[in-house]
């Protein structure tokens, strides 16, 4: 059996690069890629202290269905968002969003 530590060390390395790609990227897609590894961490977070805090239970599985389903909305809209910035400017750099300000 894999020790709960391994999972936690997962975690910190996904949500570390998630906030990483984020805070040093302009492209919008890698930045909502970067989010989804935030998520991912959470998620991982999730199962493992349910598992080391409730062995026979399944709340944490059930905040990590919780957790996807937002993901995948959020993912949704920032997608047909990062669309129309695309078709507007014709660019997906957040350098491009700055001209809206104007």
């Amino acid at each position: 059996m894999i020790p709960i530590e391994c999972y936690f060390v997962l975690s910190a390395l996904l949500f570390f690069i998630g906030v990483y790609g984020f805070v040093t990227r302009r492209n919008l897609i890698a930045m909502l890629i970067s989010v989804e590894l935030v998520l991912n961490a959470v998620d991982i977070n999730f199962v493992a202290i349910n598992r080391l805090l409730y062995p026979n239970g399944m709340e944490g599985m059930f905040m990590t269905l919780f957790v996807i389903g937002v993901a995948a909305a959020e993912s949704a809209v920032a997608i047909a968002i990062i669309i129309n910035v695309y078709r507007k400017f014709k660019s997906d750099s957040v350098d491009a969003i700055q001209n809206m300000k104007r």
